[in-house]
């Protein structure tokens, strides 16, 4: 019997190899979109997503105050920013899908469908890209420990799509719109083509996915007859922990659909 795409979702979130859950993450991406070209819709239906996703033995997660710092821009710590990179698109494959089945329960036009799907698909090359850039240099996912943060906006925003909306694409998403340009500059300076290569590509592509939350809240702040900016104020002040960090990419922000009313009244 074929999969609803929830249940696609819940089979990515319940696959541990990063590898392995890509390779899954990107066929039913393609599984997906086919069937919307072709007119032979899958049903988004239920299933039940796991409170965590399968990850592998390796990395160790640690409190971020444990991760080891290294200095960017010798070798050692080029290959640990690519190693945070790697980590944190992994989580960004499992949050894409996990939005579907978690909140299933409520109508979105199949738009919604489309714009997640396609930024797990993304993600899922992101990794990639970034593990082949630590294979490049002698190194692989989970040879350095990570942060084991990363999922808990998932599990805080579990039963408030207004708050994962708010937290993941616009407040997490967006810090790599403001962060990527100072990676891609250690790389060139180093003459890591590759690296520079895969971080460009991962910096165009997010700035869609940042979009879609944007779209996506202000749709059900309409929808709702809710500001938008004093409401995503209050989920961020409820969900984020601290203040938003400066400097702030404006630009890349406002491509995204992120007026500075939104993010300057919540920095430090």
């Amino acid at each position: 019997m074929a999969l609803t795409l929830s249940e696609m979702a819940v089979d990515v979130l319940t696959t541990a190899d990063g590898r392995e859950k890509t390779a899954k993450s990107r066929s039913y991406a393609a599984r997906w979109f086919t069937a919307r070209a072709e007119g032979a819709e899958i049903p988004v239906g239920t299933a039940d997503p796991p409170l965590r996703p399968s990850r592998p033995s390796r990395p160790e997660l640690l409190d971020p105050r444990d991760v080891p710092k290294r200095k960017p821009g010798s070798p050692a710590g080029r290959i640990a920013l690519l190693h945070a990179v790697a980590h944190i698109e992994l989580n960004a494959v499992d949050l894409h899908w996990d939005i579907i089945p978690r909140f299933a329960g409520t109508a979105m036009p199949p738009g919604f469908y489309d714009d997640w799907v396609k930024a797990a698909d993304e993600e899922s090359k992101h990794f990639n890209l970034m593990c082949d850039c630590l294979e490049a240099e002698g190194s692989h996912y989970g040879a350095l420990p990570a942060h084991a943060g990363m999922w808990r906006a998932a599990e805080d925003t579990a039963e408030d799509l207004f708050g994962r909306l708010a937290v993941v694409p616009m407040v997490l998403e967006a810090r790599g719109l403001d962060v990527t340009p100072g990676m891609i500059e250690i790389f060139r300076k180093a003459g890591a083509h590759d690296a520079v290569s895969a971080l460009e590509t991962i910096y165009a592509e997010e700035v869609s996915h940042v979009a879609y939350g944007s779209k996506w809240f202000h749709y059900l702040c309409g929808r709702q007859e809710l500001d938008p900016t004093p409401q995503f104020h209050s989920l961020v002040r409820r969900y984020f922990k601290g203040a938003l960090k400066p400097p702030f990419n404006e630009e890349k922000r406002a491509e995204a659909g992120l007026a500075p009313d939104f993010y300057w009244p919540l920095a430090q």
